[in-house]
């Protein structure tokens, strides 16, 4: 990539920095995006998807598969501690997950696409929204303009931060945690703070919930056995000296390798829920949300990936094990030979959604080689 081109991609980038949107509220985002988009005439330009989700598309010469490449448009809800001329313009939001920088490599496609069309089958540059609350990818498969695009293939790209820029790593299997947040609601009985025998607390059942929902998982090795429970949250009654209280919430996050141990261990914290509950004589009710399937990679995909980043100078680290965190690609690969590879961020660079992080435009060219190189080896 020569350095002028790097130039105008990293300025597209600091302009998408500037104005993060959280999942849902990606308005802004996207026009940006689909007007940078338009200047290289794709075959095909949808808006809307799932929300705020824009895709385009960028037609073969003759019959052949369908290649997706997947970034994410949404930050995080989270004030950004920088001195960067480019940082946030919107007070309490920021890009700290990289995805704005994720958006600048796929973007960067358009540019080569336009100047030579694949050989056979479709490219499709999809900009997606919502990854962070993991409602984005199933709004978008479930959004009927989505058949116009579903593809045989899928890639994506998340950069991690502790290793090299532009290093490449990727597993085969497993490459994200199933995950999601359990609220638990507890209804009692308010009572006089000087009869609380009168009353029914939430209290008892809270302190047996801390310990109890934590010892169901206790975070064993990354295998399919592998469970974490993480209490995130907590309340009792109203902030008051004279009410016992009658109402209280905790809030868990759950976390597993496969889908099928984490279908186990709502069942786990559902039963503990109950047995709790009745001993303390609360009423109670379960949601779910920040729902996140398991992200797994596809052998064939895998061995795509691997053989192209070889080629393009970005040999491959593999991994036996998944990231702990959750991502909601996992989604495309019910559909699509499916495969998420992490690109290196930087040795010294701040973890993901710390209010330090920024993307490093030096990582720009590595994504954006691999994901060309990805295309033209599939489609020619």
């Amino acid at each position: 990539m020569t350095p002028a081109r790097l130039a105008r991609l990293s300025a597209f980038r600091h302009a998408l920095h500037q104005i993060p949107e959280v999942s849902g509220a990606e308005e802004k985002t996207a026009a940006m995006v689909a007007d940078y988009l338009r200047q290289y005439q794709p075959d095909q330009l949808l808006t809307g998807l799932g929300g705020h989700g824009v895709a385009a598309v960028f037609e073969g010469g003759a019959d052949g598969p369908a290649v997706l490449i997947r970034c994410e448009l949404d930050g995080l809800p989270i004030d950004e501690q920088s001195d960067q001329p480019y940082r946030s313009t919107h007070a309490g939001r920021g890009h700290l997950c990289g995805h704005d920088g994720h958006m600048v490599m796929v973007a960067a496609l358009a540019e080569d696409l336009a100047a030579q069309r694949p050989a056979v089958g479709r490219a499709v540059l999809l900009f997606q929204p919502a990854e962070e609350t993991g409602k984005g990818a199933a709004a978008v498969i479930a959004d009927p303009a989505f058949q116009q695009i579903a593809s045989d293939y899928a890639f994506s790209l998340h950069n991690l931060p502790g290793m090299p820029v532009g290093q490449v790593a990727l597993c085969s299997g497993a490459a994200n945690c199933a995950s999601r947040g359990m609220r638990i609601k507890l209804t009692g009985k308010t009572s006089h703070a000087a009869a609380p025998q009168d009353g029914v607390s939430p209290a008892g059942a809270i302190t047996r919930f801390l310990p109890g929902l934590g010892a169901l998982g206790g975070g064993q090795d990354l295998g399919p056995e592998f469970a974490l429970v993480t209490l995130t949250h907590a309340w009792l009654g109203e902030a008051t000296f004279g009410i016992a209280p009658g109402k209280g919430e905790v809030w868990a996050t759950l976390r597993t390798v496969t889908d099928a141990r984490m279908d186990q261990l709502i069942v786990d914290a559902t039963a503990l829920v109950e047995h709790v509950c009745a001993a303390e004589g609360l009423g109670f009710s379960i949601e779910f949300d920040d729902v996140f399937d398991a992200c797994t990679n596809h052998p064939e995909a895998v061995e795509v990936l691997q053989a192209t980043c070889t080629a393009a100078g970005y040999p491959v680290q593999m991994r036996s094990h998944p990231q702990y965190w959750s991502e909601d690609f996992g989604q495309f690969g019910q559909a699509a030979k499916s495969a998420m590879f992490w690109l290196g961020s930087g040795e010294d660079q701040p973890q993901l959604h710390n209010p330090d992080f920024d993307f490093p435009d030096a990582a720009i060219p590595a994504g954006a080689g691999i994901f060309l190189q990805l295309v033209r080896n599939l489609l020619g």
